[in-house]
């Protein structure tokens, strides 16, 4: 038994002990804590002569108590950490007591043979002969224990030693607490110094990319108002327009990243044509495509259904993107191409899977791994290099994965890229891409001469449904061979551009050779303007662009011999011009501009058109004459009074007409937030600006009366 003087050494000793190990903890930094927290342990340990001091934390799951231990110091005896009683120990099945005692901030100071069976089997097999179990509180809370072992003697720890070790528990843990919210704190201005420099980057794209395009619309104007002659303005209007789409394209990029991150950016599901759509997205890159001399291929999946329920137009935004980039970062005589399979499907829902291959610069493993990054792209200079927002690719993920669908890469650095993404679409049950076998009312003998196979395959099996024959000829020779040994054919189709022969050169031969001369069908992906007078001199009835859609083909053939098909037409756009002669609308815009581009569109349709350039005037207009109009165009924000209050005072008023009209908002605010407004409001529909011509009709053909 100690005396007076030694407890009063050893109290001392123990107090210095938790100074020096608070000490260490205070000083250590963020990167030294784990040493400190370790030499902390020890020394408290070495002072009250324990072989281990373990630190455990509490946590709960589903309403039960845990506790898992996270620190350990082991000095006389072997380690611990990481065995099954260390991790996720439930106190009610393996303590039994210990929550209860410890939430009362009572410690456990036992000797491990006078413990409860269970215990004493659980501590025994750890070498532990005694313990002290110290509570430790913060902020009123049982936050954990510090558990300090000894295992060469039985013992119980003395009261002044329970007492110091109490405070010491309590400042350990502070300690872990400070630690871990510094390391938070590190973490998130490293986060937000990230951000800021990822963000600064991107305005600085954003001014680049607004910038160029604002200038050659400027440039352009100049040039186009001192131009002397009609092919000098047309040439400024063509860039005025290349520059305006592309600057459209890069706010679009700016506003959907914008709903993305408000969580706002939803999905639209409607039926559509799914080869419509495609051609429709083949349309706006095939010119860059042409330019740069590439060569590109489409290959559809003829199992495809024929009409979906979707987002047409978001889909058709990821394809476009990504061919885009394909095309961009393809250099000139480069191919690209673009395959779609059909990946089956489980019920009413197929899954339909894209890739976008191209021969261009490829990207490296680093870059990959940040390319669907927001505000990042490749690399730092892509931009100036090649152009874009850098959004592109994350939006597209978004979009993908708002479809179930998964999006990744394939690429190696010089050896181009190949962008794969599967999706998850509605349809109609029992509706195939083709409803029933394609049957020509005569019989016919086709040729088909081409020097890529994928486009000879792509008529083979076209063909082979229909009620004619085919040979396939991959070379002029080949062709030749045909009609040398006596073939007579109804119809030719021929490829413009081949090695050994042009397909008008061919198209001559046939003509001269063919007892009748059959039907002859150019295909191509290059402008029909630039050969069609050398064409038709040399017996070509008819020209189908590049690449092929099945759509077309039939269209054309049809127009020569008469089929019977299940397959749906394609209504294609609205006509250019449409009359509505006898109709008047009441166009609401405060910007006269605007008025002048809706006028001068709609011109040639013989639409009467009054304006007004307020809410305010325009309440007055309909009051005074509610039966002159036949429908209204409403601009959202005005002054003196905006879109929203005068459709609401417009459907107030007290007349049958007020409640009848069509009024459909035309503005620049387009998020959902501003359409679910206009609805509410009591508009029929809406428009966003800039304004799309076909967008205009459509609207008019829906609302006016019939």
């Amino acid at each position: 038994m100690k005396t007076v003087g030694e407890n009063t050494e050893h109290n001392s000793q123990l107090l210095n002990a938790v100074n020096t190990a608070i000490t260490y903890l205070l000083q250590a930094e963020v990167d030294q804590f784990e040493s400190a927290l370790w030499h902390s342990m020890g020394v408290l340990a070495e002072a009250v002569d324990a072989d281990r001091v373990r630190l455990w934390r509490n946590y709960r799951i589903d309403g039960k108590l845990y506790c898992t231990q996270f620190h350990e110091w082991s000095g006389g005896a072997e380690p611990s950490q990481g065995k099954d009683i260390t991790i996720e120990v439930p106190y009610e099945e393996d303590l039994p007591g210990w929550e209860e005692k410890l939430s009362n901030n009572e410690c456990i100071n036992s000797i491990v043979s006078q413990m409860s069976p269970s215990e004493r089997q659980r501590f025994e097999q750890q070498g532990i002969l005694s313990l002290l179990i110290v509570p430790v509180f913060l902020h009123n809370d049982f936050w954990g224990f510090v558990g300090f072992n000894d295992c060469h003697k039985e013992r119980l720890f003395s009261a002044n030693e329970v007492a110091i070790l109490r405070s010491a528990g309590l400042l350990i843990a502070n300690s872990l607490l400070r630690n871990e919210m510094t390391q938070d704190l590190t973490e998130a201005l490293e986060d937000a110094f990230a951000a800021s420099s990822a963000k600064g980057q991107f305005l600085s794209n954003m001014s680049h990319e607004i910038r160029t395009p604002i200038n050659a619309i400027v440039g352009m104007t100049m040039i186009g108002k001192s131009a002397t002659t009609i092919e000098k303005k047309d040439y400024a209007f063509e860039k005025i327009e290349i520059a305006s789409s592309h600057l459209l394209g890069v706010i679009n990029d700016v506003l959907d990243m914008s709903k993305i991150e408000a969580n706002k950016f939803e999905l639209s599901e409607e039926e559509f044509e799914f080869e419509k759509m495609i051609k429709k997205v083949v349309n706006v890159i095939i010119f860059r495509v042409n330019e740069k001399e590439q060569v590109f291929k489409l290959s559809l999946d003829p199992n495809i259904p024929q009409r979906l329920i979707g987002d047409d137009q978001r889909l058709a935004q990821v394809i476009t993107n990504l061919l885009s980039n394909a095309v961009k970062f393809t250099p000139e005589k480069g191919s690209v191409s673009l395959q779609v399979n059909y990946a089956g499907e489980e019920g009413n829902r197929c899954r339909i899977q894209f890739e976008v291959r191209d021969s261009g610069i490829g990207i490296s493993p680093e870059q990959q791994a940040r390319l669907f990054t927001s505000f990042e792209q490749a690399e730092s200079d892509t931009t100036r290099r090649f152009g874009g927002t850098g959004l592109g690719l994350a939006i597209s993920k978004h979009i993908v994965d708002l479809m179930n669908g998964t999006v990744w890469l394939e690429s190696t650095l010089g050896e181009g890229a190949n962008f794969c993404f599967e999706i998850e679409l509605e349809h109609r049950p029992d509706e195939p891409h083709f409803k029933e076998p394609l049957m020509l009312t005569e019989a016919i003998r086709i040729l088909v001469v081409d020097d890529d196979p994928d486009t000879l395959e792509f008529f083979r099996v076209l063909i082979g449904r229909m009620n004619a024959s085919c040979d396939l000829a991959l070379t002029v020779s080949q062709a030749q061979e045909l009609l040398n040994q006596g073939a007579i054919y109804d119809l030719c189709i021929l490829d413009l551009r081949m090695p050994e022969m042009s397909g008008i050169e061919l198209a001559r031969i046939i003509g001269k050779e063919q007892p009748v001369k059959p039907k002859i069908i150019l295909i191509s992906a290059y402008d029909w303007n630039e050969v069609e007078q050398e064409a038709k001199e040399a017996g070509i009835d008819d020209f189908i662009l590049k690449p092929l859609f099945v759509s077309d083909v039939l269209e054309c053939i049809n127009k020569h011999f008469n089929y019977k098909s299940g397959l749906a037409q394609d209504s294609g756009e609205p006509e250019d011009t449409e009359i509505f002669a006898g109709y008047r609308i009441l166009l609401v815009e405060d910007v006269e501009i605007n008025r002048v581009i809706v006028q001068t569109l709609l011109e040639p349709t013989q639409l009467e058109i009054e304006c007004a350039v307020d809410g305010s005037e325009a309440l007055r207009l309909f009051e005074e004459q509610p039966e002159r109009y036949d429908m209204i165009f409403m601009d959202m924000q005005m002054p003196i009074m905006d879109g929203i209050e005068a459709t609401k005072r417009i459907r107030a008023l007290a007349t049958p007409r007020a409640t009848q009209i069509p009024i459909v908002a035309m503005t620049a605010n387009v998020f959902k937030e501003d359409i679910e407004r206009c609805l509410q409001a009591g508009m029929n529909d809406h428009i966003g600006k800039p304004v799309d011509y076909h967008e205009m009709l459509k609207k008019l053909r829906e609302n006016l009366p019939q």
